[in-house]
């Protein structure tokens, strides 16, 4: 009864880490530029002294769904998205640069112009710092114009241009943090800065995950976890029934 108990305890533990995932992309169903992990079961051959006879369950996160999510317009002047397939270049919490969707940008007291989390959006020599301005527009191919302080309409000065990118989506992989970083081992040329990549002002990409699928995934997520839980009551009713005919003999 003993392999009984723990392929079914094994199954409950991976249903929990599936359920997991799942619940994440629907905590992000409503950020701008998320996109869903995708996750799967498969069984796992226990391999040890003798034949592999039995096999576990295992989840996985083979891949990210990059589908890009529905367009909302907000009319706001840093609001972005990225139109079709590529991201914009950013440098995460360890200064890493990573790559991303979520185009609410914003400035901070230091003109540095930020994404909504904080993280400094990269231009064509580092982060973008912003004089003061009365305006700020940033234009279809990433360029960002100004119109300085006490300066009339008719004055526009280009400052930068955001770094935007289209890496083949095989060479490219979601990390923990949520942006997109390049996979181990392929070359860093991969992520130099795509012309064929636009951005549409005024507007944000909105997350890619279908909340009622996901709702639907959790709970069959939860009916397979109380199958497994049912089957340990299983496994250990069957034990403690064992014992009882041994102790009559």
């Amino acid at each position: 009864m003993d392999r009984m108990l723990y392929v079914a305890m094994n199954g409950a533990r991976e249903t929990m880490l599936a359920q997991g995932t799942t619940s994440n992309n629907l905590a992000n169903a409503s950020t701008p530029g998320f996109k869903a992990d995708l996750q799967q079961f498969r069984s796992q051959s226990v391999f040890g002294p003798g034949h592999p006879s039995r096999a576990y369950a295992m989840t996985e996160r083979p891949a990210t769904d990059f589908t890009p999510g529905p367009m909302v317009k907000t009319d706001r002047d840093l609001d972005v998205a990225v139109e079709g397939q590529g991201f914009i270049a950013m440098h995460s919490s360890e200064g890493e640069e990573v790559y991303g969707r979520s185009g609410n940008l914003r400035i901070d007291a230091n003109g540095r112009l930020l994404t909504a989390t904080g993280h400094p959006v990269l231009g064509n020599n580092g982060p973008i710092v912003l004089p003061e301005a009365s305006k700020v527009d940033i234009g279809k191919d990433g360029r960002i114009s100004i119109i300085p302080v006490g300066q009339g309409p008719d004055t526009i000065a280009v400052v930068d241009r955001i770094r935007l990118v289209k890496p083949p989506i095989k060479s490219i992989e979601k990390g923990e943090d949520g942006f997109i970083h390049l996979k181990p081992g392929e070359p860093a040329g991969l992520m130099a800065p795509d012309a064929s990549v636009t951005l549409i002002s005024g507007m944000l990409e909105s997350s890619n995950v279908n909340p009622v699928d996901s709702l639907v995934e959790m709970i069959n997520h939860g009916r397979k976890y109380e199958l497994q839980v049912k089957m340990m009551k299983t496994a250990d009713d069957t034990g403690r029934s064992t014992d009882a005919l041994l102790r009559l003999n």
